[in-house]
């Protein structure tokens, strides 16, 4: 296998950013390039962002999950509590999150401490969800080793009949997490591979607004 990918080739040009006219706060600008992300269209789940944690191997893992809800306490995803980024987050709460938005030419890197969410919360958003969604949070161990797609199915047949009529139970083993960003890189493409780079740290005193060399 042998691909030679020198020859792709973007000129990034849509947009720019000035610190000067940023909000003081990093939360309003994520919600302001969310909100055009979506008006402009053409990326199909706007929320999709990727999730880094650090195993106790000490390898990184990226893997891309969806942000149900923020606001100036954080970012919050829901999954499997006993899942390889679960007892990763056991080990080391602070991790990564980020999102690419390919049509405005942007993404966004937050580094934070991720803690659960209370469970009040959690059993809200699991009975909002579709019954099929909920059954699967019941019929998956997730990241353990299954002998073959098969079991899954079986093991979903028996829940349906199990829970016919009835409300689907949230497991204990899953819920939501927050995660309470440290600081937020804002980047926007620009020509010549001069990016625009304008990260937020969380300092005592509020959000520092600085420029970082593409």
């Amino acid at each position: 296998m042998d691909k030679d990918l020198t020859s792709y080739r973007k000129s990034y040009e849509k947009n720019f950013l000035n610190e000067e006219n940023l909000p003081d706060s990093p939360f309003f600008l994520f919600s302001s390039w969310f909100k055009e992300v979506e008006e402009t269209g053409g990326v199909e789940e706007v929320n999709a962002m990727t999730v880094t944690t650090t195993g106790q191997n000490g390898f990184p893992k990226a893997r891309i999950v969806l942000l149900k809800h923020y606001d100036e306490n954080g970012f919050v995803f829901y999954t499997n509590y006993d899942s390889e980024k679960g007892q990763d987050i056991a080990h080391n709460n602070k991790v990564c999150i980020s999102f690419f938005w390919p049509n405005l030419e942007r993404q966004v890197i937050i580094r934070g401490i991720v803690n659960k969410i209370d469970k009040k919360s959690s059993i809200s958003y699991f009975l909002s969800r579709p019954r099929g969604s909920q059954l699967g949070a019941l019929v998956s161990e997730q990241s353990s080793v299954i002998d073959s797609r098969e079991v899954l199915e079986e093991r979903l047949a028996l829940l349906v009949k199990e829970y016919e009529n009835k409300e689907i139970p949230m497991p204990d083993s899953w819920g939501g997490y927050c995660v309470q960003p440290v600081d937020f890189e804002f980047w926007q493409g620009r020509p010549n591979r001069l990016h625009d780079r304008i990260r937020f740290l969380n300092i005592t005193t509020g959000w520092k607004k600085e420029r970082l060399s593409p």
